[in-house]
């Protein structure tokens, strides 16, 4: 922006500008995304530039609003998708920590670090093998294969 010239007030109005361009490209969704994706992350407004953006979106014609509209709530979907899956990570982790202190006892923090590192579908398998689990050499055997397969 600042090597464009354009001033920190009129953010909002080349964010809305940006994004009404972009609808009038009916490009597919895949591309549509990532070029979206992109403006939103380079031109971040805070409330008040967020405000403007909103007053200037309801300046243009309806047909214009839907379109922009739509990719600002693609936006959000994805960001709502993201925390929902993030969410379940952490229930999932907290879960199976708890479940492995039940069924073999204390750990160190070394193991829970790895355990805090593992995708949900890792979590998801290690759930079902730790009913299997005597000891913590289990769990550390475990770890070994599923960490070192990725």
């Amino acid at each position: 922006m600042a090597k464009m010239q354009i001033k920190p007030q009129e953010r909002s109005i080349v964010k809305l500008e940006c994004l009404r361009l972009l609808a009038t490209l009916r490009l597919d969704p895949a591309r549509m995304q990532l070029i979206s994706g992109f403006i939103d992350s380079y031109l971040r407004l805070n409330i008040q530039e967020e405000q403007l953006f909103q007053t200037q979106l309801s300046t243009l014609g309806i047909v214009q609003q839907e379109e922009v509209m739509k990719i600002v709530t693609s936006w959000m979907e994805q960001g709502r998708q993201e925390g929902k899956q993030e969410g379940r990570q952490e229930e999932a982790q907290s879960l199976i920590l708890r479940l492995l202190n039940r069924r073999i006892g204390a750990f160190d923090a070394q193991l829970q670090a790895q355990i805090q590192q593992l995708s949900l579908s890792q979590l998801e398998n290690l759930d079902e093998a730790l009913l299997d689990f005597s000891d913590t050499s289990d769990l550390i055997t475990w770890l070994e294969q599923h960490l070192s397969s990725n």
